[in-house]
C-alpha cells in the first residue's frame, strides 16, 4: 500500500488547492481542516457510545441521528473529494488512510438495511491515526512499524507457542474433568477445557473452581505455570523488535543510506559492504 503522501494532485487549481487543504497539514487551512476532521471523529463516537444508552438515546434520539446525518455527509464528501483531486486515485483508495476512511464510511450506509451495523461506526476512531501526521509525529509511526515488524518476524514462533497452549489447555482440562468427576463447572471436557484457558492465561473469572483436593492441586500449578506462560510470547517479542531496532539504526556510511534490510551486507544504493 502506498503512503498518503505519496500521491499527486490533478493539473486544475482548484483541485490543486483543494488538495493543499485536504492531504496537507503544513498551511493554515490544511491544519484548520485536519482538526476539524479530528473534532467530528470524537464527535461522532461519543454520540455512537451515546445510542447505546438507553435513557441517553430516549432522550436525544432525533438530535443524535441528526449530527450522524450532518458528519457522515462531510466525511463522504470528504472521502470522494480525496480521490477527486489526485491523478493516482488508486493508489489512496487501496492506501492503508483510504481503506480506513472507506471503513468508516460503509456502516453509516448499511445501517439503512441493517440497523445493527451503525455500531460498526465506531471503526471511524482508526482516522485518528492522522493525528501524527497533523502534529508532526511521524516518528511515532516510525516506532509502530517497528512493533508491526517484530510481531511479523515472530509469527512462526507465536504459532508454535499457541499450539502448545491449546494442547496443553486440553490435556489439563481433560484431567480435571476425570478429577471433579463432573462438578458444577465441570460436567464436561468443553467446560473443563474453558476452565483451564481462564486460569492458565491469569484472568481468573471465578465462576468456576474446583473443589476436591485433586483438583485444587492441578489449579495451584496451572496459576503457577500461567505466569511463565505468558512471559513466553513476551520475550519473542521483544527480541525481535531489540532486533528490528539495531537493523533501523544501520546507516551506509558512504552516501548515508537508510534503507537497508534486515539480512543486507552491501548498501543497495552505493554497493559499499556494511560494517
Amino acid at each position: 500500500m502506498e503512503k498518503e503522501h505519496n500521491l499527486i494532485p490533478e493539473d486544475a487549481l482548484w483541485k490543486r488547492h483543494l488538495y493543499k487543504i485536504i492531504y496537507r497539514s503544513d498551511t493554515k487551512l490544511g491544519k484548520l481542516f485536519d482538526i476539524i476532521l479530528l473534532s467530528l471523529i470524537l464527535i461522532s463516537t461519543s454520540i455512537i457510545m451515546m445510542e447505546s444508552v438507553p435513557k441517553l438515546d430516549k432522550r436525544f434520539h432525533y438530535t443524535f441521528i441528526i449530527l450522524e446525518w450532518i458528519i457522515s455527509v462531510f466525511f463522504s464528501a470528504e472521502y470522494f473529494s480525496r480521490i477527486a483531486v489526485v491523478k493516482n486515485k488508486r493508489q489512496y483508495i487501496f492506501s492503508f488512510f483510504g481503506i480506513i476512511d472507506f471503513l468508516a464510511l460503509v456502516p453509516f450506509y448499511l445501517s439503512f438495511f441493517f440497523p445493527v451495523t451503525k455500531y460498526f461506526l465506531i471503526f471511524r476512531m482508526l482516522r485518528m491515526l492522522r493525528v501524527f501526521r497533523v502534529f508532526n509525529l511521524l516518528d511515532f509511526m516510525n516506532d509502530g512499524y517497528v512493533i508491526v515488524r517484530a510481531l511479523k518476524n515472530s509469527s512462526r514462533k507465536i504459532y508454535i507457542f499457541l499450539l502448545f497452549l491449546i494442547i496443553f489447555s486440553v490435556i489439563v482440562g481433560s484431567l480435571m474433568f476425570m478429577v471433579e468427576g463432573g462438578r458444577p463447572g465441570f460436567e464436561t471436557i468443553p467446560q473443563a477445557i474453558y476452565w483451564a484457558v481462564v486460569t492458565v492465561t491469569t484472568v481468573g473469572y471465578g465462576d468456576v473452581s474446583p473443589i476436591t483436593p485433586m483438583g485444587k492441586f492441578f489449579a495451584v500449578i496451572l496459576m503457577l505455570a500461567g505466569y511463565s506462560i505468558i512471559a513466553v510470547p513476551t520475550g519473542i517479542v521483544t527480541a525481535e523488535m531489540r532486533n528490528k531496532r539495531q537493523n533501523l539504526e544501520k546507516v551506509c556510511e558512504q552516501c548515508g543510506n537508510e534503507d537497508i534490510d534486515d539480512d543486507a551486507r552491501y548498501c543497495k544504493q552505493c554497493g559499499k559492504k556494511l560494517a
